[in-house]
């Protein structure tokens, strides 16, 4: 104990580090020398990062520089009308439907998903035609789906152009996206966690629910962020099935307006440009906000 309490109280010396660091790199050097390959695909992933963080740097920089200056209270008051050109209404239906889409998706994605990993057996002609079903969903275009729910729920259901259409076509789009996510968050709870669970005693089910499923929360959680941006941010299937009505809405059959269907809608009247540059900080700000949130309690999942 002596020994290593002398050891502790010694000084760093700085020099070595520096020296230690200095190997290193003629070290790193000589093997991208031996292999050049290796030395161009580091800068071009490099290069890739810095253009990649550029571009949403100008992006997020243009928005904030063309929107802030044309941000104004009238753009806040409860009532839409051609002067103020008010997005609250907006605000609080873009609300309304991310909250009802993910009533509807999350519980079927992520309970899909426990089936396919957990209690279906594994090789089952079943579990891959759903994996295969789903993966050809998220490659379809997002009007595709539009126009399936204007079809389907507009015209066929005689619903017209509602809040609750156009949730069930969001919630049908998204869907493949949670349940994909939430399938590989599950698969990579290692199988020691559920081995000590059954060696305790437990059931399958509350192995599921008390050992994988915290675990793989972070995961879900993740795929819960990717919908909620593809909620917040969708237009094409929105116009077909909720409606463009700048009004909040009262109940789940009236026709609404989100907040990225109304700055499409201001763009496109061309008469309010410097109103929809205001609409996109508050949805650029938004989805910041929804994504701080869903990451905040996904970091209290991960310690508890």
């Amino acid at each position: 104990m002596e020994a290593v309490q002398k050891v502790k109280e010694q000084p760093v010396d700085s020099s070595q580090i520096v020296g230690i660091n200095r190997q290193t790199f003629v070290q790193r050097m000589k093997a991208y020398k031996r292999q050049p390959l290796s030395l161009v695909l580091l800068i071009l992933v490099g290069l890739s990062a810095i253009v990649t963080v550029g571009i949403l740097l100008f992006l997020i920089g243009y928005i904030l520089a063309n929107g802030i200056p044309n941000i104004k209270p009238e753009l806040f008051e409860w009532e839409y009308n051609t002067e103020n050109v008010s997005m609250l209404p907006s605000i609080i239906n873009t609300l309304y439907m991310t909250g009802l889409t993910l009533l509807m998706a999350v519980p079927i994605g992520v309970f899909s998903a426990i089936y396919l990993v957990e209690y279906a057996k594994r090789g089952n002609k079943l579990v891959n035609i759903v994996r295969v079903t789903t993966e050809t969903l998220q490659g379809i275009p997002s009007i595709v789906f539009g126009l399936f729910g204007y079809l389907m729920f507009s015209l066929g259901l005689k619903w017209g152009y509602t809040l609750l259409a156009g949730a069930i076509t969001l919630a049908i789009m998204v869907l493949p996206v949670i349940m994909r996510t939430t399938e590989e968050a599950l698969l990579s709870v290692p199988d020691s966690y559920r081995e000590g669970s059954f060696g305790l005693g437990a059931g399958r089910l509350r192995t599921v629910f008390c050992i994988v499923l915290p675990s793989a929360m972070p995961g879900i959680f993740s795929g819960i962020i990717l919908a909620i941006g593809r909620i917040v941010g969708e237009t094409a299937a929105l116009i077909f099935t909720a409606g463009t009505v700048a009004t909040a809405a009262t109940g789940l059959f009236d026709s609404t307006r989100t907040l990225a269907v109304h700055m499409y809608c201001l763009l496109s009247e061309g008469l309010y440009t410097n109103q929809a540059y205001a609409t996109a900080v508050v949805l650029l700000v938004m989805v910041l906000m929804i994504n701080a949130f869903s990451s905040f309690v996904a970091k209290k999942f991960t310690k508890a």
